[in-house]
């Protein structure tokens, strides 16, 4: 895969504030790719997508964009890039459908093309009730679904979306992610901004974490995972006794022998055992207490909440 941009020692100072919002930061997004660049409200993460938007430039460093200085040369940046903000600040005197015809005009594509698009967007996200309103007056996460249909309109091969499921209910929260790996699917380049790292693991492919405006982490989400803990938490989850009965119990000397074992209460337990041994410990713990005895039992690898929480204790999770 080619590189779409390669942002070196890139850091950015507003005027009137000593403060760095992002401090040298340097990292590569490769083309075809979903990069999540993860952290807290006021990490720096928006400041970055501004600069690589061409919104805002860097008080030093460089932004290149398939091989081009955006800082030298922001015309380019609407031919390839689409950026859907966090929050909605132009256009929003004017009606979803003007809205996206405007912005389609913006990045050249013909009249014909643009309406076909929109109206497809606009079945596509149920928009069709939002149409009748100018943008400022609708809520929240109806803005939001508009500020998305007007990234999509125009079709550019690189898509960033900044905090993209805000404001959304669960069930459209759903539709989203799913058009988005379509796009994946499609060859785009998408670039995810958001501080919901739950949801965000379960698309993204390459991740940059940051806080306080400095990147801590960057690398493929499974290598991450790896280089918290190369362990695997084995959960189980005692049967409870009818009443009457003696609770059973279990020896712990049995579990310690298996690896680090946790009781978080007495018929719940946690073993975590290394990669190679998690076989023949899962073996054991049958032999030893029996799976007519479990109520549940679980195999957990480590997840970018595990590598939040490593990182710095800070770092809260959406």
């Amino acid at each position: 895969m080619g590189i779409v941009y390669n942002i070196s020692q890139v850091t950015k100072i507003y005027r009137g504030s000593a403060k760095k919002a992002n401090d040298c930061l340097t990292l590569t997004i490769r083309e075809g790719e979903i990069f999540g660049l993860l952290g807290p409200n006021g990490a720096g993460k928006s400041t970055l997508i501004n600069q690589i938007a061409g919104i805002t430039r860097p008080t030093s460093g460089n932004i290149h964009l398939f091989g081009i200085d955006v800082a030298r040369n922001p015309e380019v940046i609407p031919e390839y890039v689409a950026l859907q903000p966090q929050r909605m600040s132009a256009l929003v005197d004017l009606y979803p459908r003007e809205a996206l015809l405007y912005t389609a005009q913006l990045r050249h594509v013909s009249k014909t093309v643009a309406r076909q698009q929109m109206e497809h967007l606009i079945e596509e996200l149920e928009l069709e009730a939002l149409c009748k309103k100018l943008i400022r007056h609708l809520s929240g996460g109806q803005q939001k679904l508009v500020s998305l249909a007007l990234a999509f309109i125009g079709d550019r091969p690189v898509q960033i979306f900044d905090e993209p499921t805000n404001e959304l209910d669960p069930v459209v929260r759903r539709r989203i992610w799913e058009k988005l790996l379509c796009l994946h699917r499609q060859g785009k380049t998408i670039i995810i901004v958001t501080h919901n790292v739950l949801e965000a693991e379960q698309v993204i492919e390459h991740v940059g974490i940051i806080n306080h405006g400095q990147l801590l982490a960057l690398g493929s989400v499974g290598g991450l995972k790896m280089q918290v803990d190369q362990r695997i938490r084995l959960e189980l989850l005692l049967k409870a006794q009818p009443l009457g009965l003696t609770q059973r119990k279990i020896d712990p000397n049995i579990l310690k022998s298996l690896g680090e074992t946790r009781a978080l209460t007495e018929q719940h337990w946690v073993i975590l055992c290394s990669r190679a041994k998690t076989q023949s410990t899962i073996n054991q713990i049958f032999e030893h207490i029996g799976m007519e005895n479990l109520d549940d039992f679980r195999i957990v690898t480590p997840s970018l909440e595990d590598v939040y929480l490593q990182l710095g204790g800070d770092i809260k999770l959406g």
